[in-house]
């Protein structure tokens, strides 16, 4: 079995899939953009605070709860690839380029 350290080295060189990601409902067509430095994470875990009506986002929360989950596209719309460049580890700044080039691709408002 690993020890702490191993755990916490296997930790630090994991790899999570990075990008920009929607909530669209079908209804409405109203689209909620968001990037994620860990795209698995942040979608599964919107998709449990919209199921139990805790998502801060008050007005997809109001759509959400008002439509339900089956009207509700959630996809990822892009990945953003780690850089070649291993000294790297802040990618905030690229993530949130790449969610500005889609909202703009997608014609929608500085505030989505």
């Amino acid at each position: 079995m690993a020890d702490k350290k191993e755990l916490k080295e296997m930790y630090k060189s994991m790899k999570p899939e990075m990008g920009v990601f929607r909530i669209q409902s079908r209804i409405s067509g109203n689209c909620y953009l968001y990037s994620a430095k860990d795209l698995k994470s942040l979608m599964n875990r919107y998709r449990f605070q919209l199921a139990r009506g805790s998502h801060p986002d008050r007005r997809l929360q109001s759509e959400w709860s008002e439509q339900g989950a089956d009207n509700f596209i959630v996809e990822v719309l892009e990945r953003l690839e780690y850089d070649q460049d291993e000294t790297k580890s802040d990618y905030a700044q690229d993530l949130e380029l790449l969610r500005m080039i889609w909202q703009d691709k997608l014609n929608l408002p500085s505030e989505a």
